[in-house]
């Protein structure tokens, strides 16, 4: 059976395709530029007629990027901060939430309230460092993992998630002789793959991108993230003036700084767009769990 549409559900369709189209411009446009000048001759990037496509084509920017040992340095250490961070804070917050979400524990309430309390507080940054100082973990692995493993709102989220678990399956799971953690980690944990998968991509993103806790608690290079190594590109110009074949490059008009800038900044990106389509089929569940009980 066709149904017929209104002039007004047409106009209405018309200008949500019109909007959605206009958003995937802009969001699209930014990375095709960034990869457009990391591909083109030096020539065109300077008389900036590069937009959409690569003119061209130029991969020494690349290849003066990957001769630099500090890319993968920097590449295993953000890989090291990311997986354990992500596993500790997906741990250590479903830990937490779940006593919030079982009826005898008494104190639940005063808890939670606490957390929702610390959301709207922080200890600032030079207490931050002066404890990381007291705990010596000034410009080691752990700093750049520990203090961002728990959070308030992670654990209001997960919360929420747990509740609307049937509360019938913990306690048919008391009656079988289980304790708490079988029953978070056989039952509540294995229903909760959307929103473990959610905050697990959130996770390894923040950690992907942090370079402002790398750059007041870090001071060994070896210990870098990779956006410090690519902060150092594009502010520093450490990427091409430290280079001598990279300088010649530059002189001879073979290759345009911003060609080793953006090859920087796509080395960077590739991994994290290539993760997203595996668990975006989780985010719609996963985000709007918060939005289904409070």
């Amino acid at each position: 059976m066709r149904y017929k549409h209104s002039l007004g559900s047409r106009l209405f369709d018309v200008f949500n395709y019109g909007l959605m189209l206009l958003l995937i411009v802009i969001t699209v446009y930014p990375l095709l530029h960034v990869i457009s000048i990391s591909l083109s001759h030096a020539d065109f990037i300077a008389l900036g007629e590069v937009s959409f496509f690569p003119k061209g084509f130029n991969m020494k920017g690349y290849q003066i990027i990957f001769e630099k040992p500090l890319l993968y340095t920097s590449y295993t250490n953000t890989i090291m901060y990311a997986t354990v961070g992500t596993l500790l804070t997906l741990l250590l917050t479903s830990l937490m939430a779940y006593p919030l979400t079982v009826s005898k524990f008494r104190i639940k309430k005063p808890i939670t309230i606490f957390l929702a309390v610390t959301m709207f507080f922080s200890g600032g940054m030079i207490p931050t460092y002066l404890l990381m100082k007291e705990l010596h973990l000034l410009n080691t692995f752990w700093v750049m993992v520990l203090p961002g493993c728990i959070s308030a709102y992670n654990v209001i989220i997960f919360r929420t998630f747990f509740q609307n678990i049937p509360s019938e399956l913990r306690e048919s799971a008391y009656m079988d002789g289980a304790n708490d953690l079988t029953v978070l980690f056989r039952i509540y944990l294995p229903l909760s793959k959307a929103l473990l998968a959610t905050f697990a991509l959130f996770t390894i993103v923040g950690h992907w991108n942090e370079w402002f806790s790398a750059l007041i608690y870090l001071q060994d290079e070896k210990r870098y993230p990779l956006q410090m190594f690519l902060r150092s590109i594009i502010f520093t110009q450490q990427g091409y003036g430290s280079s001598e074949k990279a300088t010649e490059l530059i002189q001879n008009r073979q290759i345009n700084p911003k060609n080793i800038q953006m090859a920087a900044i796509v080395i960077t990106m590739a991994p994290i767009l290539c993760i997203y389509p595996f668990v975006q089929k989780h985010f719609v569940k996963g985000v709007m769990v918060g939005s289904i009980k409070g």
